[in-house]
This record gives structure tokens, C-alpha cells and sequence, in this order.
């Protein structure tokens, strides 16, 4: 796990550097014999930076249990989920106090095999269908971070994969892209009122402090980890929250103030009630950064990411920001 309060500027701004350095793949073809370097997207790759932890450092989970809402007691009401709600299926919450130490979750509802992902560093939390071209992918955790954005790769080609926009970058699998699911992220509070029948994702059997955020104070940071990209026009700060749908981003403080916003075709609703993962040391009692909801004229959810700012930007420089 990036333990960021643990490692210094200056030390960061020297393994950036050094990484960058020696920007080619062969460094990697060792850990990663069957991936095709030489089919790539990637034009430059110092882009991509070892980000501390090895290839399936940050292990993914496959599989994972459930537990019926109502049984679930050692999560606390404000704490994130990422729900995801397939039409005749239990809906299901996957909680951030897991996804924050795994990063993807492997699963399957109603025969529908999903990705369910998370990356801290940019607060990108999207869901995937993990069906492409006649396989059934299963992701890890490459350990490998562009523009401070996690790389997964699939088991199948361990082609590598940019997790904000759910497209291949190396690989087999360069240039295509998995279909993204609605889903989103509220509190556990939030998914419980509404689905009493509802299932959470039981805690993982692994040694991790679930719960805390080792990631204390970073959504109030001026700069990102490990990007040295351009920073978010219009001086809305690097990371502030942004919904993005899209190539549209609607800042989070808009939405805040006017609680529901309809444009583009799209009702946007912000209700208050869930913590921040990326704020205190303890999950649960980060501030309250609110729900959104994304609806598109028919009432129905629609697929979308609350990410920061600079991580809009890096990975779509010309889109359009939805301003006052």
C-alpha cells in the first residue's frame, strides 16, 4: 500500500525522476514476460511510474462473500460504498474501507461478471463489465501508476489497463475499451435505508486495518502523488471533486450548492450524508463530501466517475467543464 503521510517530497520527487529516467519497458519484461510492449498506446513512457508495491502487491480480490445488510455491524453508517443495483438481482454494496487496501474486486451478479474498482489517488471508484471479445477477464493490480492513476492488467494477456478510463493501453488488449456499469458511491447509511434487503461484501481474510485510510488528509493536499502533469484551468484546485460523464466534468462544490442540477440531458442530485475515504485517519470520520446521483432523462442511472480534478484533465485535456 502508497503510505503517502510515510515518504517525503523530496524523496518522491527523486524516485519520479529516476524512474523516469530509464523510460522504456525493458526494465518491466522480467515481471511481465507475457505482456506485447510492443503493442502500446503509451507514446511516452515515463508517463508510467513504479508506484511502490510490486505487481499484485495490492491484491485484488476474486469471489468475494456477502452478508445480509441488517447482519453487518462494524461499519459505520457514514462510511463509503460503491453500489451496484443489476436489475432482479440483491443489490450490493462494496465498501471503500476494503477497496482501499485491494483496489478491484472480481465478481459476478447475475451472471454478469463485473470489475468493481477504486483508485485512491485519483478517488476514481468505476464498475466494469469484465466480458471483452469472447473472454472473461480477471484483474489484478499492476502496481504501475500514469498521470497517478492506477494500471490494472487482466490475467488472461496481462495486457495493462488505464482504470479511469477502462481502456488498454499495452498489450493485447491496446486501444479497447470495457463497458462501464452504473454504479456509485454512497454511504452504507444511504444503501441501507434504501435496500434493507440489500448484501454487503464481507470483510476480506487478509491482514489489513480496514477502516483506516492510509491515505490521511490527501483530498485537502495542493498536489496530487507522483503526477507531473498539468494542474485543472478555471483554478479550481487539483483535488477537488469533479463528476464526470463522459468527456463533461461538473465541479462537486456546483452541485453542492444547488443539491440538483439538469443539463446535457443528465439530472445530477448532491445529498449530503457520506464521509470522505481520503480525509482522516479513520474513514468514518472524514468530512462529509455528500452522494451523487446521475440520472439521464428517463430516470435511469447512468454510468459515470467522481474522480479529481487533475485526473479529469490528464486524461481529457479538451473536455468540457461545467462551470456557473
Amino acid at each position: 500500500m502508497r503510505l503517502i503521510p510515510l515518504m517525503t517530497v523530496a524523496a518522491l520527487c527523486v524516485f519520479a525522476l529516476m524512474t523516469a529516467a530509464s523510460a522504456n519497458p525493458d526494465r518491466w519484461r522480467s515481471e511481465w514476460p507475457d505482456t506485447d510492449f510492443e503493442n502500446s498506446s503509451v507514446s511516452n513512457w515515463g508517463e508510467i511510474l513504479d508506484g511502490g508495491p510490486p505487481k499484485d502487491g495490492i491484491p485484488a480480490i476474486t469471489g468475494p462473500n456477502f452478508i445480509p445488510v441488517v447482519t453487518e455491524t462494524d461499519i459505520p453508517d457514514m462510511e463509503p460504498v460503491i453500489t451496484v443495483e443489476i436489475a432482479g438481482e440483491t443489490p450490493r454494496a462494496y465498501p471503500l474501507r476494503y477497496l482501499t487496501w485491494h483496489e478491484i474486486v472480481n465478481d459476478t451478479v447475475g451472471g454478469v461478471p463485473i470489475a468493481v474498482t477504486f483508485c485512491p489517488l485519483c478517488n476514481s471508484g468505476m464498475t466494469f463489465d469484465r466480458r471483452l471479445d469472447g473472454k472473461v477477464l480477471e484483474f489484478g493490480v499492476s502496481g504501475k501508476l500514469r498521470n497517478s492513476d492506477m494500471v490494472m492488467y487482466d490475467r488472461q494477456t496481462e495486457s495493462w489497463w488505464q482504470q479511469a478510463i477502462g481502456t488498454g493501453i499495452v498489450g493485447e488488449f491496446n486501444g479497447k475499451e470495457l463497458t462501464q456499469l452504473p454504479s456509485w458511491m454512497e454511504s452504507f447509511g444511504q444503501f441501507k435505508a434504501r435496500n434493507p434487503g440489500g448484501a454487503v461484501m464481507a470483510e476480506p481474510a487478509s491482514n489489513r486495518p480496514y477502516g483506516r485510510n492510509p491515505y490521511r488528509n490527501y483530498d485537502s493536499s495542493t498536489r496530487p502523488f507522483l503526477y507531473s502533469g498539468e494542474m485543472p484551468p478555471h483554478d479550481i484546485p487539483a483535488l477537488a471533486r469533479v463528476v464526470r460523464v463522459g468527456d463533461r466534468a461538473w465541479p462537486v462544490s456546483r452541485l453542492r450548492e444547488a443539491q440538483k442540477v439538469t443539463e446535457a440531458g443528465l439530472t445530477i442530485d448532491w445529498t449530503a450524508g457520506q464521509a470522505s475515504a481520503l480525509d482522516t485517519d479513520k474513514i468514518a470520520d472524514g468530512r462529509d463530501v455528500g452522494t451523487i446521483r446521475v440520472r439521464d432523462g428517463q430516470g435511469r442511472d447512468v454510468p459515470h466517475d467522481v474522480m479529481f480534478a487533475f485526473a479529469f484533465h490528464a486524461f481529457f485535456p479538451n473536455g468540457q467543464w461545467m462551470l456557473n
